[in-house]
């Protein structure tokens, strides 16, 4: 269903008229729908372009199935509706190219780049790597094995490898998939002797495959033996070849044989780590710089206290940042975030595991004032009396070590202290731990009251 833009603009202001009597909240199309129009309409899909990387998470999700129900009313029939910002689709602006037969699926987002990969010591050696790669491709090592826990930028690396190599080599053909992708592709086409043939003359023509998340192929035989002789056909042709995974090659499982396996660690094998809370700190920084909001309208304590409390990937990073983003926008909008709203913003994701450390917490408080024979009170006050200082810096330890609450959280707890002066008394107390066999005692004794 191919329309002029006329047409387009006429579907489209009907659907939100539609909308009108759907949805209350005027915020709804002031905020998400101000400047969207249909981007392109053919058959059964729809992508509207909207002003926001918030709108497409928000009317992707909140309101998506009172939109699709809109459409459906305009256009008679059902429609998928996907959304992207505006600014993306210029980048992306569609030069007519000779349609693909295969992985039509796959695009590779232009927005992941090297410039845009935050390094920190937990992924240095993987963006090297990559980079090597990107630039020398098929001359250098190969394979190329990036494997880590979920989100700490495998994925973003090859994007960045395939956006890098059209920009800087545009003569050499690059095919970036996920594993389902492929999987998909070898079971559509695994039908006939003559698919077959298409599909292998099409991956053996790429100069460089990025293929994401590798394990997806232990529980497929036929793909993984498709994917073997693939691989092997590639490499033996000087064709650059770059895998992601969640485990060491010599740890897949399934069909993955040793004869695969063996051939994925042969090249260069590299893992990302966990990240640090300064990487993560760069990261939230990075991504407020290049979103809607204005990075000094955010208390740098805030930045910090997501940064540590998120830091398991970066994943759990976005989705803070589009929680805090979304709360301010539609519910309490605010013109300075501070720590109050940015609690109020997240609870619902650390509400669990902070109903649990609030007992905990108080708990180490309470059993440390009795043993010192101090008052909770005094012990999380402004006091600087010696005794009443050294419990405190206990306290302060055991939340640290026992629970692993983050500084700045444990600072908010005893008066609002700098989560430097927090990690001071907890060093305090690591140090004197060495060689102060009374303190040693006192934290043994606290410890078997706990339990």
């Amino acid at each position: 269903m191919n329309e002029s833009v006329s047409e387009l603009g006429s579907i489209w202001a009907k659907v939100k008229k539609n909308l009108e009597e759907k949805v209350e909240d005027v915020r709804f199309f002031d905020v998400f729908l101000n400047e969207s129009r249909i981007y392109s309409f053919e058959k059964d899909q729809m992508l509207v372009a909207v002003n926001s990387s918030l709108a497409v998470q928000v009317l992707s999700n909140k309101y998506y199935s009172i939109i699709s129900e809109s459409v459906k009313d305009i256009v008679g029939h059902s429609v998928k509706v996907t959304f992207d910002v505006t600014e993306n689709l210029k980048k992306v602006a569609p030069v007519e190219e000779d349609k693909p037969i295969f992985f039509k699926d796959c695009r590779v987002n232009t927005g992941w780049t090297f410039d845009t990969f935050i390094t920190g010591q937990c992924n240095l050696e993987a963006k090297q790597a990559a980079m090597y790669i990107a630039a020398n491709p098929g001359k250098g090592f190969n394979p190329l094995f990036i494997y880590s826990n979920p989100g700490l930028g495998k994925t973003h690396l090859l994007h960045a490898i395939a956006n890098y190599v059209r920009t800087n080599q545009p003569g050499k053909k690059v095919l970036y998939c996920e594993t389902g992708d492929f999987i998909q592709e070898v079971v559509e086409y695994l039908r006939g002797e003559k698919q077959v043939e298409e599909l292998k003359k099409f991956l053996l023509s790429q100069d460089i495959l990025l293929i994401d998340d590798i394990q997806g192929l232990a529980t497929k035989e036929k793909t993984c033996y498709f994917f073997f002789d693939i691989f092997n056909s590639l490499y033996s042709h000087g064709k650059q070849i770059v895998i992601t995974s969640d485990k060491h090659p010599s740890e897949l499982k399934g069909f993955f044989e040793e004869r695969l396996k063996s051939r994925f660690a042969s090249g260069l094998t590299i893992s990302i780590s966990q990240p640090d809370v300064a990487t993560c700190v760069s990261i939230l920084k990075s991504k407020i710089e290049n979103g809607p909001m204005d990075i000094n309208a955010f208390d740098p304590r805030v930045i910090e206290f997501v940064a540590e409390k998120f830091s398991k990937n970066i994943r759990d990073i976005d989705q803070a940042l589009n929680k805090l983003t979304f709360y301010i926008t539609t519910y309490k909008p605010t013109k300075y975030i501070d720590m109050e709203i940015a609690m109020e913003a997240l609870q619902s994701l650390i509400d669990v595991k902070d109903a649990k450390q609030k007992l905990s917490e108080q708990r180490i408080v309470n059993v440390v004032a009795e043993y010192y024979n101090k008052t909770p009170s005094q012990i999380t006050g402004q006091s600087r009396q010696g005794d009443i200082a050294l419990a405190r810096h206990v306290a302060m330890y055991l939340i640290r070590s026992m629970l692993d609450v983050p500084f700045t959280r444990i600072g908010m707890m005893f008066g609002g202290k700098d989560h430097s002066t927090v990690m001071n008394g907890v060093s305090k107390v690591e140090n004197s731990l060495k060689t102060n066999t009374n303190l040693q005692k006192a934290i043994s004794e606290i410890k078997t009251l706990l339990k």
